[in-house]
């Protein structure tokens, strides 16, 4: 089984950026198959384009436009891409980028599909640096992979705790029927909960309100569908759920300090240099 070193992918690069103890690149897929391999070191990958099969010696799943997976280092699997324009956004770390900041992968053994929303925005901000790339970009990216670990871990710790059956339902409503969120009531009603005791037992299992959680998950839809440029922003705002564009704008910008037209041009409309 063949082993890939440090930034090898199969595929194109349009951007490697070396950091020293890790590594990020944008990779446009080329193979319709890649077979058993592993990877020398622990990494990300975030689907911005396409979609992608993949299994290992445990599991196996349909990733779309959006998906995020961690792979531990040595964590085997092999890949089928369908005939489309696919690209994925590599995060690679040493093992001494690990020692140095004490973070143990005990908790992250093998493949992990990430679900965690606000995880997938740290991405997207590491993303964007990515594109940026100014004197702060390495110390930026770090700051947000130290907190996308400690969320991993948390996460991790949870779910060995014994949480109630809504937990798992709203999660499933919030991804799957959007629509549903727009009252509280209907929702503790699906739930068959009180609306008030919702509202209070939320932040136990998510760290952050309701509103917030779901504000995150829009965001995060819009964001891959920036990216691709085949949508107006109006026409995002729209799909994403949000009730108007000056809406979507004003939480966009909140949360990343800059407008999403600006965010597509920036990652988008660069010249990107291979290293």
């Amino acid at each position: 089984m063949q082993q890939l070193s440090k930034g090898k992918y199969y595929g194109a690069h349009t951007q490697k950026l070396n950091f020293d103890q890790f590594l990020v690149t944008d990779t446009i897929y080329t193979h319709d198959k890649v077979d058993w391999h592993y990877h020398e070191n622990p990494y990300f990958t975030f689907l911005l384009e396409g979609k992608l099969y993949e299994a290992n010696k445990k599991e196996s799943y349909y990733l779309e436009s959006g998906s995020l997976v961690f792979h531990n280092w040595q964590d085997a699997h092999y890949n089928i891409k369908p005939p489309e324009h696919t690209r994925g956004f590599h995060i690679e770390l040493t093992k001494d980028w690990f020692t140095n900041f004490d973070i143990s992968l005990s908790n992250a053994e093998g493949s992990i599909q990430v679900e965690n929303p606000y995880i997938k925005q740290h991405i997207y901000k590491i993303f964007l640096e990515t594109k940026k790339r100014d004197e702060f970009s390495k110390i930026s990216i770090e700051m947000l992979l130290l907190n996308t670990f400690g969320a991993i871990e948390k996460e991790s710790e949870d779910q060995k705790e014994k949480r109630p059956r809504w937990v798992a339902k709203i999660l499933e409503i919030i991804h799957e029927q959007p629509e549903l969120c727009t009252s509280l009531s209907d929702l503790a009603i699906e739930l068959n909960i009180h609306p008030v005791h919702l509202s209070r037992q939320f932040p136990k299992y998510f760290y952050t309100s309701l509103g917030n959680y779901i504000k995150t998950v829009k965001l995060n839809k819009a964001l891959i569908q920036i990216i691709k440029k085949e949508s107006s922003i109006t026409q995002i705002a729209i799909d994403s759920g949000f009730y108007d564009q000056s809406h979507f704008i004003a939480s966009f910008k909140k949360s990343f300090n800059l407008t999403p037209l600006a965010y597509r041009k920036i990652t988008t409309d660069v010249n990107f240099i291979q290293f």
